[in-house]
């Protein structure tokens, strides 16, 4: 039966990859993830054969089955329910379940071994060091992971500093490193210890994720994700089961090389965006002094200068996610293409509140994915561009990146929209964005600003492109 359970624990690792491989293109991540899907269901049925999880009797199957069906109900019923713009907000949660879950299985063997009557007999120190370890980084995940979340849904609406915030933080990971060290050192473990382990770890996770701003989100949600699957790579060395390693293993490897892509996607090192984040909230950033003034256009105006130009190009962002404009963007689209317009669209890759939120929603949509472009193959033709439309897009395309060394941003990759023959901003209202940074694009000679609400604006190009017709 092992030999069995182990041939197909290697036959669904190399689903699992073969399922990422798929991921990593949008024409072929629906299969991916239906495969990664496949993978996991068939090791979930074949642990049931595992020998140790019917020790202590039929209660241990009884649960199995009874938490996959819970889990898989309230799974199903939140992924039907939850729009595509509030899916970062989905990720983050499932993050934080994931290493919740790590977490506490590190609490139940770390339990067991502070009250079990053999609890002096000497054991495995790998398996507790181990056992510590995924404990440490699960919860960090699960407490940062629900932190990410509040921001992202609105609920914690600034970001939260305490005076010395990073001494704090030191200490805290200080303190978290000893008594992880009395954990997973102790023979007999001390249930105090434990207890105070992962309290002072979820605290960790919560002070480490509350200065950091929103638009570093893509970036944490991303890392919070690479310690998710860490966490259960080490819980599977604990529990000895091989799905558990392996899934870890390529979660957490995937989850690193696309946090590493993000940050340097924003030209910074993740040391920055954890400890100095430009995400500040606070608006102080906005006070530079800027040449010039926003001058605002009528949607009437706009629809005219896209209907007649030859190139088109949308760069799209949080604002038109928020707004849900992203059908209203391709029903304009294939009116300007019906007039002969060339239209594309250039994707950023740190766009939205998590990484690919703009593919997804323009997928969604149903825009094809040959006119979907990233930074490095749009930039050459914005200055061929006759008309650059921003929808609801800040920091990546503020021009002060590549001008100003003061700037927080400065050196972080943009879209280069101003180098557009002409530049139309679809903006709410006058303010900053998420971050804080006035936008130097806005105030510039060939900008204009079509202010509104992005579906509504939107619909009044639309209106206005068919009124040509």
């Amino acid at each position: 039966m092992n030999l069995l359970i182990d041939i197909v624990y290697f036959l669904t690792a190399a689903i699992f990859i073969i399922g990422l491989k798929q991921m990593s293109s949008p024409v072929t991540a629906h299969r991916g993830i239906v495969w990664a899907g496949i993978g996991m269901v068939v090791a979930s049925l074949v642990t049931f054969g595992a020998p140790q999880i019917h020790i202590g009797g039929n209660i241990n199957f009884i649960l199995m089955v009874a938490g996959i069906a819970l889990g898989s109900a309230i799974a199903y019923v939140s992924a039907k329910k939850v729009a595509m713009t509030d899916m970062p907000q989905m990720i983050a949660m499932y993050n934080g379940m994931g290493g919740g879950a790590a977490a506490a299985i590190a609490a139940v063997e770390l339990v067991k071994l502070s009250t079990s009557e053999t609890a002096s007999v000497s054991h495995d120190l790998t398996i507790q060091v181990l056992a510590v370890l995924g404990a440490l980084i699960g919860a960090v995940s699960f407490s940062g992971s629900a932190i990410a979340f509040a921001k992202l849904q609105g609920i914690m609406r600034k970001t939260w500093r305490l005076p010395m915030h990073q001494i704090l933080n030191i200490g805290l990971f200080i303190a978290v490193i000893g008594f992880g060290y009395l954990v997973a050192t102790g023979n007999p473990v001390s249930f105090d210890h434990v207890i105070i382990f992962f309290a002072l770890a979820l605290a960790l996770g919560v002070f480490v994720t509350t200065p950091i701003g929103g638009a570093d989100m893509p970036v944490v949600i991303s890392l919070f994700n690479a310690l998710t699957g860490l966490a259960v790579a080490f819980e599977g060395f604990v529990l000895e089961n091989e799905a558990m390693i392996i899934a870890g293993t390529v979660v957490g490897s995937s989850g690193t090389l696309l946090t590493q892509l993000m940050a340097k996607a924003m030209n910074r090192p993740l040391s920055n965006v954890l400890f100095s984040s430009f995400g500040s909230d606070d608006g102080s950033a906005a006070d530079e002094e800027i040449e010039g003034s926003m001058k605002e256009i009528q949607a009437n105006d706009a629809a005219i200068m896209m209907a007649y130009a030859s190139k088109v190009v949308i760069v799209p962002g949080y604002g038109m996610a928020v707004a849900q404009a992203q059908h209203k963007l391709k029903e304009l689209e294939d009116l300007l293409e019906a007039r002969g317009v060339e239209v594309k669209y250039a994707i950023h890759p740190v766009a939205g509140r998590m990484p690919g939120h703009m593919n997804v929603l323009l997928a969604e949509a149903g825009v094809e994915y040959d006119r979907i472009f990233d930074l490095d193959e749009i930039n050459p033709e914005f200055p061929t561009a006759d008309v650059a439309l921003v929808i609801g897009a800040n920091d990546v395309v503020n021009p002060v990146a590549r001008t100003n060394p003061d700037s927080p941003i400065y050196g972080m990759p943009i879209l280069d929209a101003d180098k557009a023959q002409n530049t139309i901003v679809i903006k709410r209202g006058r303010g900053a964005g998420f971050s804080g940074i006035e936008n130097h694009l806005f105030y510039a000679d060939n900008t204009r600003m079509l202010y509104g609400d992005a579906q509504k604006a939107v619909s009044e190009l639309i209106a206005g492109v068919k009124a040509l017709q």
